[in-house]
């Protein structure tokens, strides 16, 4: 075939060839002087060769590698560490540092959480809830406060030193009713010696109410007194007011003169003091000091468990872990909830003792506590319908006597 070499071994240009150059390429062609012998001018001209079946490909040993098939320059090799060079500290590593601050956040965020959970659940409740008839659901939540005078729990040595007399006394000193709803927080003092009809025995002081029928029983007094369904209560010991106060390092009191009454124990110098645990419990009980006695108390009652709750939410309270520790061990031991009322409420009742709105003392017709029953009603009544808005300065006084 002309042009296709012969069958001689002459391909027609002078080459020996076999005759099949013109398919495979003749060794040693090529144009232009960069061509060498042994080397194909045209190695695409070749027709590839199909491995057999069962035979791999030999393996291509001049494959560049792939950073450098895209045409990136390889990184260079590292050069092993000397033996002599010094290793590097981890704490001269700034995310060393990082790593142990969120460490310790996360492990103070568990103690935060922790300690309240397990200090609630020693704490006692109480069934609070009368069995008779009770005024029906209202707005808002109240609260019913009592300050127990009983030394339960307490020594022969801390009853001499706290002067609370008789371990075997059971009164309430002091009745607070909490209220929180749409409008202005408030806290109505109700004097112990308040002459209320106790049901199945009489009319009597109030306070004695606690000692004839328990907790049940004064909520029960003082429900059908007021026509304010009471929605959870709390209570606190003698001991417990000490030891709260000295959990939160102490509490300001600003007597407006220096008192000295020997009954309570308390001596202190007119105008704004520092006090530990014993000398607020003895202000909150001190009365003799006063021509108006009980009600000098309630205020300085209300000044003590208002100080009492704007030092256990402030924050110093939460970021000192000692602080934080002693205030919610001191809970169990001198606190009781009355059934119902959780970790969740008892924070709002907490929240809502250091809030600034009204506060005064229930109506009183005479220094006897004996109530004036209209500006009484009248001040229940924007309670019940929760509309403390409506407070008139006449029926919320600070001493409960109409000005």
């Amino acid at each position: 075939m002309a042009g296709r070499g012969n069958h001689n071994g002459d391909d027609g240009d002078g080459s020996n060839g076999d005759g099949f150059d013109w398919i495979y390429g003749a060794p040693g062609a090529g144009s232009g002087s960069g061509s060498q012998p042994g080397r194909d001018a045209d190695p695409t001209r070749r027709l590839p060769v199909q491995p057999r079946p069962g035979v791999s490909p030999p393996r291509q040993t001049n494959r560049m590698p792939p950073i450098e098939q895209y045409g990136a320059t390889p990184e260079p090799p590292r050069s092993p560490r000397p033996n002599w060079a010094p290793r590097r500290s981890p704490w001269s590593r700034p995310r060393t540092y990082v790593r142990l601050f969120f460490a310790l956040l996360a492990l103070w965020l568990v103690f935060l959480v922790a300690v309240p959970i397990v200090s609630w659940n020693k704490v006692d409740k109480v069934d609070f809830e009368p069995s008779a008839d009770r005024p029906g659901d209202q707005p808002g939540t109240t609260y019913l406060l009592v300050g127990s005078d009983s030394r339960a729990g307490l020594t022969k040595e801390e009853r001499k030193k706290l002067h609370t007399g008789n371990e075997k006394s059971e009164l309430t000193d002091t009745i607070l009713l909490l209220h929180t709803g749409d409008g202005p927080t408030t806290l109505v003092s109700i004097p112990r010696d308040s002459p209320l009809k106790i049901p199945g025995f009489g009319t009597s002081k109030v306070n004695s109410a606690y000692a004839k029928g328990g907790t049940p029983l004064l909520v029960q007094t003082l429900e059908n007194a007021t026509g304010i369904r009471i929605d959870h209560y709390v209570e606190i010991g003698f001991g417990g007011l000490v030891g709260v106060v000295d959990a939160v390092g102490g509490i300001e009191i600003c007597p407006k003169k220096a008192i000295r009454d020997k009954p309570s124990g308390l001596d202190v110098k007119k105008g704004c003091q520092e006090v530990d645990g014993a000398t607020a419990l003895a202000y909150s009980r001190a009365r003799k000091h006063s021509p108006i006695s009980d009600l000098a108390r309630v205020q300085q009652q209300r000044e003590v468990v208002a100080a009492v709750g704007k030092r256990v939410l402030s924050p110093w309270s939460v970021v000192n872990p000692l602080r934080w520790w002693k205030l919610n061990a001191a809970v169990p031991d001198f606190f009781r909830f009355g059934e119902g009322m959780g970790p969740v409420a008892a924070g709002k009742w907490a929240l809502a003792m250091t809030d600034t709105g009204e506060s005064c003392t229930v109506p009183l017709a005479s220094a006897d506590a004996t109530w004036d029953k209209k500006r009484a009603n009248k001040l229940f009544a924007t309670i019940i319908e929760d509309r403390t808005e409506d407070i008139t300065p006449d029926l919320c006084t600070a001493t409960g006597l109409a000005d």
